[in-house]
């Protein structure tokens, strides 16, 4: 681990190792259902993509709960308590917690975020825009670890940020795994605040990740692009089509890519055969209702406390204390 005491943050760097995108994609690709970790979509293209998703009209999940935060800070604070340690793993460019700073008054703010340069930039422009806030920046991959600073272990109210539905795109058995992971973090007396979208009538939840533009489309297939520049693979990106549907057994989103004709794709020594029709698994996005994911977060020993639903009931944002 390396600190860096800059002017008004302190950066620890805990030297994340970095994804082994080689090894991921051969795993993937040779499995019977062919898979691609979604992780990959989010190179400097793929990030542009997904910020443009966030806005479009049929996407209403950031939109609504930037509204649930927005409408509820004062309630949303009452239920945090004062003197908080406010951890946000993936923090990105911390939007949304914004939302929440000048009614929380947190003491410090943690966020933790793989990619150095982008948490510095952001934990330095939270700083520079809350003078009053210590803000305390943690370089990590928080689906391994989540470490804080010793000075800060101690702190009796620490409670874990997780807006943007993220949960989602776990495996209920990882969510939980993800879920005990905090609970280690925010320990007896912590809590958890945190965005999951809501089961809702398929059509919405269809139009979401099929977007009349075709951005969500160019986001899952730019993935192919980012293979073919990084491991000089051939993938022919237009050989593939969006495909993205909800899952009613599984209650969940899925996104595929479709190969539209029978071809054959080569990564160094591998090559791997395609059917028409075959299709590359991307992503899951697993929807809830309240109770469903009480139940999940009770598997780590948290407890519903209150939770917050737009008027339309798309979305919920959901607090939880560890008891």
């Amino acid at each position: 681990m390396t600190v860096t005491e800059l002017e008004n943050i302190r950066f620890y760097d805990y030297h994340p190792k970095p994804a082994d995108i080689h090894a991921d994609i051969i795993h993937g690709l040779n499995r019977t259902q062919k898979q691609l970790p979604p992780k990959y979509f989010y190179d400097h293209r793929g990030s542009q993509l997904f910020d443009a998703i966030c806005t479009l009209p049929e996407y209403y999940q950031t939109r609504t709960e930037s509204a649930i935060l927005q409408q509820n800070a004062i309630a949303i604070s009452e239920c945090i308590g004062k003197d908080v340690l406010l951890i946000e793993p993936g923090s990105g460019s911390s939007h949304k917690v914004r939302l929440l700073l000048d009614e929380l008054r947190p003491e410090v703010y943690l966020p933790m975020d793989i990619s150095r340069q982008h948490l510095l930039q952001a934990a330095q422009s939270v700083s520079d825009d809350y003078p009053w806030l210590e803000v305390c920046a943690g370089c990590v991959d928080f689906t391994e670890q989540m470490p804080i600073p010793n000075y800060l272990a101690e702190c009796d109210n620490k409670v874990v940020f997780f807006p943007g539905s993220s949960i989602g795109n776990f495996e209920p058995r990882d969510a939980v795994g993800f879920l005990c992971d905090v609970a280690a973090l925010v320990r007896p007396g912590g809590g958890l605040l945190i965005g999951v979208d809501l089961k809702k009538e398929h059509h919405i939840l269809h139009a979401a990740y099929n977007d009349a533009q075709g951005i969500t489309a160019d986001f899952n297939v730019n993935l192919l692009a980012r293979i073919n520049r990084e491991l000089s693979a051939d993938f022919i990106p237009e050989n593939f089509s969006h495909h993205a549907f909800y899952n009613s057994e599984l209650g969940r989103i899925e996104m595929h890519l479709l190969s539209n004709t029978e071809q054959q794709v080569s990564i160094d020594t591998d090559t791997f055969i395609f059917q028409q029709g075959e299709s590359i698994h991307t992503e899951n996005s697993y929807k809830y209702t309240v109770e469903e994911f009480a139940e999940l977060a009770a598997c780590a020993g948290f407890r519903l406390q209150q939770y917050w639903i737009d008027p339309n009931g798309l979305f919920s944002v959901q607090y939880y204390s560890l008891l």
